[in-house]
């Protein structure tokens, strides 16, 4: 029977996962766990949970800040409360996604028993709505004066010949777009917007399984809709905070542009 100084709680078992115990307090969570396997097995769903959405989101965080934002920033230095307010918004985004969301989708139940698994295509495109339409300054990486450009960059970086359709007919305009993680290879997300501010994003992914989009269907993750369906080896995911019918009309819009 091992001795500790205290008791194993659970901030010890977290900070044990994060790496952030000396080295005394280690062994003595390790030959806690070695006599704890319900303890054992939760620290190891834990561990997975970590690198399923490291493997989600490291990507986006490695992404250079934009010169926008870091002008804006400087700009507003005299006054710090201007500056925290937009990031405590987005912070909050963030929190709600991996505290809300996330969490939810890569962990099937709460049991440290049940099978990790990844966010559906749907959802991955909803976490990616949800991210990216709150941004003001850099809500895409290239803009829509840029279309040909930006269709081209991501049909190679994709592997296959995507669109960026025209929603004009149903009241939308391009802002642009971005390349994003996905969790089989990189995805594509279109971002468009409307004269009220109402923004809709279509997220495109290669290598989408049959089992995540074979068949144009519909998901309702918290506040936002997402019809999704798969085009041959490409799937798609339009995402916005409509009611069911008219996020439908713009879905058909962009259905009928992109068959071959």
């Amino acid at each position: 029977m091992s001795h500790t100084t205290h008791p194993i709680q659970e901030d010890d078992l977290h900070a044990y996962i994060d790496g952030q115990l000396d080295d005394a307090r280690i062994i003595e969570v390790e030959a806690y766990l070695a006599v704890n396997p319900a303890d054992a097995e939760r620290v190891h769903a834990y561990r997975k949970q970590n690198e399923m959405m490291r493997k989600m989101f490291d990507p986006v965080a490695m992404e250079p800040v934009p010169a926008e934002i870091k002008g804006e920033v400087k700009r507003r230095s005299d006054s710090p409360r201007k500056v925290i307010a937009p990031i405590l918004r987005y912070a909050a985004v963030v929190a709600w996604l991996v505290m809300g969301g996330v969490i939810g989708w890569i962990l099937h139940g709460t049991e440290p028993t049940e099978p990790v698994r990844v966010a559906t295509f749907a959802q991955q495109a909803a976490i990616a709505h949800v991210v990216y339409t709150p941004e003001v300054l850099h809500p895409v990486e290239v803009g829509a004066d840029q279309e040909a450009h930006l269709v081209k960059w991501l049909s190679k970086r994709l592997g296959a010949d995507i669109k960026a359709p025209s929603l004009v007919s149903v009241g939308y305009q391009l802002l642009g777009g971005r390349l994003l993680p996905g969790d089989s290879g990189p995805a594509a997300q279109f971002m468009y917007n409307n004269e009220s501010g109402k923004r809709l994003t279509l997220y495109v992914r290669t290598k989408v399984k049959d089992n995540e989009a074979t068949e144009f269907r519909f998901e309702q993750e918290g506040k936002v809709g997402v019809f999704s369906w798969k085009n041959g080896p490409v799937g798609y995911a339009l995402s916005g905070e409509l009611a069911k019918p008219e996020l439908l009309t713009v879905a058909n819009a962009v259905y009928h542009q992109i068959q071959p």
